[in-house]
């Protein structure tokens, strides 16, 4: 079964005292480990380890877009087979805002995505001499064990935060309903908001097929709000749909499959998408 354990720790030291154990355990067992954490975390890895067969990702680089790690582990589980474990650290202290709330809530997907997934342990540190208490609660509400014991605080309703809404637009975000014969003008504005970023295709590919999933599924209508930042343009798109999957995006669509790629496609892109009932939220920095 999945085994979804929170490790706090202090420091450097309580960081390698803390996951060496549980992935030399690993490889003695013969289990497939892949270790995703910060590059100086995986330096002290391999000096402590020596020459072995763990698989390391940068975290910082994988996870910049939280959605895209559930299918990064699906990746590796179809790579590697069980049984397997890993060591994830998707949240550290430059994580604020809504970055911070998306990294919350893929935590706590996980739980949904690999709920029946056997003999796969994954284990999240979350180093307590950083990150801020709320921090902390939240984690020891999205693991159901934390530092080796059941959590007192686990939300039993994994779901919860994907139901939560957005919070409104800012009262100055540029407006644009939209239905299937204006769909080039919600890319002729995206592209006009979006101008002097460095992917501003990636982002009009992105709002594009967002909109046409609302012009599918949501009643054959919906309204763009896009806005500027100091460092992003954000796209805010809301239909009469309803997204009831929690994890749409994160599951890599089927080869043979007509449509269901759009939100798929927004997190290859996009440095954030926030997906909720009723909305699609899209995220690009200016750099």
């Amino acid at each position: 079964m999945f085994h979804h354990e929170a490790l706090l720790y202090d420091g450097s030291a309580g960081f390698l005292s803390g996951t060496l154990p549980f992935i030399q355990d690993g490889l003695e067992r013969g289990d497939a480990v892949l270790v995703a954490v910060a590059d100086e975390r995986i330096e002290l890895l391999r000096d402590a380890l020596g020459p072995s067969d763990v698989e390391f990702a940068d975290v910082t680089e994988l996870g910049r877009n939280p959605a895209r790690i559930i299918p990064a582990w699906t990746d590796f589980l179809a790579r590697r087979g069980r049984p397997a474990r890993g060591v994830g650290e998707p949240v550290w202290p430059g994580r604020r805002g809504a970055e911070l709330v998306e990294t919350q809530l893929h935590e706590a997907l996980l739980n949904v995505a690999f709920e029946h997934a056997p003999d796969f342990q994954l284990l999240c540190p979350y180093d307590s001499s950083t990150l801020d208490d709320a921090v902390l609660h939240e984690a020891r509400c999205s693991h159901p064990f934390v530092n080796a014991q059941p959590s007192r605080a686990y939300r039993e309703n994994q779901l919860e935060p994907f139901e939560a809404p957005l919070a409104p637009p800012p009262a100055h975000a540029r407006v644009l309903g939209f239905e299937l014969d204006s769909l080039a003008d919600v890319r002729r504005l995206t592209a006009e908001f979006a101008a002097g970023l460095e992917r501003v295709d990636d982002l009009v590919l992105a709002v594009a097929e967002a909109a046409a999933n609302s012009v599918r599924h949501g009643g054959g209508r919906g309204i763009l709000r896009i806005w500027r930042t100091a460092d992003a343009v954000i796209c805010d798109i809301r239909d009469r749909g309803h997204i009831d999957d929690p994890l749409a995006g994160r599951r890599a669509p089927d080869a043979e499959q007509l449509g269901g790629r759009g939100l798929w496609i927004a997190n290859r892109v996009c440095d954030l998408v926030q997906v909720r009932p009723g909305a699609v939220r899209l995220h690009m920095r200016a750099n």
